[in-house]
């Protein structure tokens, strides 16, 4: 079995900026200026101790002049403040938001591109809030609290400062005081706070995915009865997710106990201030300056341990980000690109060409071969039908044929190439997979019918639709290819949905076109108007039809066979499958 990489649930959160950096690196000049500009502001705040520290000295010294020009100064710096403030918020912001954009741009690509493996082995829930709701947290850390996060950092760095300028006694008796207890506070809260965090995120995404099987499975739960069995499991998620939200808080309540530790230093320096003033050491505005610097640092430290929660919510977003875009990136090609001439790229395969599986194997877990050293070649312009078991592999061989999985090991080739070494545009223009399920966005038909490259117009969709026999079909609707079909497929049949994806695949004009059980489980008209619409494609178009239909096989001048997980014989007419294997009370040659 080949390995493909899987998320972590709970991502490394060491070191999340550094990793973050190559993310950062295109907006590094804003971010400098940004963060000059901060500092700045932060020290307007800073310098109003020392001020106000002045003006004491000189009250008690008599000096009229000198108090005046320290309320002057007082008032210069609370508007330098307000001015400077309000330009470092709007750069950050600013700033911050385009890398917020270019991460969610960059997340959503990755997840198109990514394969579908990757896709299907995880819970879509998960990928969906990683790269919305996570971003989103993101996006709002960086517009509230990134600059309180940097007026906090500064306030610390520059109050420390201003004191060591002050009285180095005194700020050494403020540091032995305050430092060790509220190292040994955040170390409590770092050590609880990472796996809470952590955990609480990843069970919120279990929520999530749970809450998405019920509307994809309605239908199922309400007609089957399983709507118990399924809000059982929901609450159970629920429960989870509550634990986890309890163990978040309760290392948040660890972090008030800084205020216990603020409160017994503010005692502390009030003792050996006015001690030390008394002695004549230091003046009296001096220890005016460290009771009001240190209020101004204690309310940076109270509104710290308000931030910190949210900081650390943000790094496990961010984290988790990193994880998808990590995991998503794009792994080197198997073969070099070729060098585009000056005219652009060239295809590097012809319009029509055969389809060859050579040695074919794949698995999705380990010792459980789903398909087992398959080997057949479908010349150009074949229309083949691909039947056995159900399990027998049908699906994953079309998923492989389309270049949606990569082989364990073997290679499927179109006209020599192997598909993993096609470019992606080529790859899809060759090779087209009609799904089961087809999948449908909110709008018109027309809408939905032009989600295929190029981008046609309605005239070009028109004669599509003409060409396969369908027009009377679409003008049945009622507003014809511009009937709004609401929110999704609600308002069209099984049949129908094939219907559009057939019409999406002959305005793509693939040379290679299949059809995984276009007719299963539709009623017999749109089934007749489906088989009639495939017999207008093309006849130099090959044709790989996975059926359980008598009437859609009987059509097909060549049958293949899966069965116990090999392809056996190599080929059949209508005649030899019927005769040879037959077909058991109208259940169709899928039957065990």
């Amino acid at each position: 079995m080949a390995e493909h990489q899987r998320l972590t649930e709970t991502p490394d959160q060491r070191r999340v900026l550094r990793r973050a950096w190559p993310h950062l690196r295109p907006e590094r000049r804003g971010i400098a200026v940004a963060l000059a500009v901060s500092a700045a502001a932060t020290a307007t705040t800073v310098a109003v101790p020392a001020v106000i520290g002045a003006g004491v000295d000189q009250l008690l010294e008599r000096d009229r002049t000198g108090l005046f020009t320290a309320v002057a100064a007082l008032t210069v710096l609370a508007l330098l403040r307000l001015v400077l403030f309000r330009t470092s918020e709007l750069l950050l912001t600013t700033v911050g938001e385009r890398v917020v954009r270019a991460l969610r741009e960059l997340a959503v690509t990755r997840l198109s591109r990514a394969p579908l493996r990757f896709l299907e082995a995880h819970p879509s829930g998960d990928l969906l809030r990683r790269t919305t709701t996570e971003i989103a947290d993101l996006a709002n850390f960086v517009r509230a609290q990134l600059p309180d996060v940097l007026t906090v950092a500064g306030y610390l760095v520059l109050t420390t400062v201003l004191l060591l300028t002050y009285s180095p006694l005194l700020t050494l008796a403020l540091a032995l005081a305050f430092v060790p207890a509220i190292v040994g506070v955040l170390k409590l809260f770092k050590r609880a706070a990472g796996p809470a965090f952590a955990a609480e995120a990843a069970a919120a995404g279990t929520v999530a995915t749970t809450y998405r099987e019920l509307v994809q499975s309605r239908e199922m739960l309400l007609t089957g009865g399983g709507i118990a069995f399924w809000r059982e499991r929901f609450l159970a998620d629920h429960q989870r997710r509550y634990r986890a939200a309890r163990r978040s808080q309760r290392a948040l309540f660890l972090i008030s106990l800084s205020r216990v530790v603020q409160s017994l230093t503010t005692a502390v320096l009030l003792l050996v201030g006015g001690w030390l003033a008394a002695r004549g050491s230091i003046s009296v505005g001096t220890v005016v300056v460290f009771i009001l610097a240190t209020r101004q640092l204690f309310d940076s430290a109270s509104q710290a341990s308000n931030l910190v929660g949210q900081v650390q919510v943000s790094l496990v977003g961010l984290a988790r980000l990193l994880d998808l875009l990590t995991t998503t990136e794009p792994r080197p090609a198997l073969a070099p690109p070729r060098p585009a001439p000056d005219d652009g790229p060239r295809p590097v395969t012809r319009e029509r060409g055969p389809l060859d599986i050579e040695h074919l194997h794949y698995s999705y877990v380990p010792g459980r071969e789903v398909l087992r050293g398959l080997s057949v070649r479908v010349e150009p312009g074949e229309r083949v039908g691909l039947v056995g078991p159900t399990g027998a592999g049908k699906t994953t061989l079309a998923k492989l044929l389309t270049g949606l999985y990569t082989p364990d090991s073997g290679t499927v080739r179109y006209d020599g190439h192997d598909l993993a070494s096609l470019p992606p545009a080529e790859l899809r223009r060759r090779i087209v997979l009609v799904p089961q399920r087809v999948h449908m966005i909110e709008g018109t038909l027309l809408d939905n019918l032009r989600l295929v490259p190029g981008d046609p117009d309605e005239k070009t969709i028109a004669r599509a639709v003409e060409h396969l026999g369908l027009t009377g079909w679409t003008e049945s609707l009622d507003d014809g290819l511009h009937t709004d079909l609401g929110r999704g497929a609600g308002r069209l049949s099984a049949g129908e949905l094939q219907l559009i994806g057939l019409v999406r695949a002959a305005l793509l004009d693939p040379a290679v076109l299949v059809l995984d059980e276009a007719t299963a489980d539709i009623d017999p008209e749109t089934a007749h108007t489906l088989e009639t619409a495939i017999d207008a494609l093309r006849a130099d178009r090959t044709l790989i039809v996975i059926a359980h239909r008598e009437a859609t096989i009987q059509r097909l001048p060549r049958i293949i066979r899966l069965d116990g997980n090999a392809l056996l014989p190599p080929g059949l007419t209508w005649g030899e499958w019927r005769y040879g294997y037959g077909v058991s009370g109208g259940s169709g040659p899928d039957t065990p």
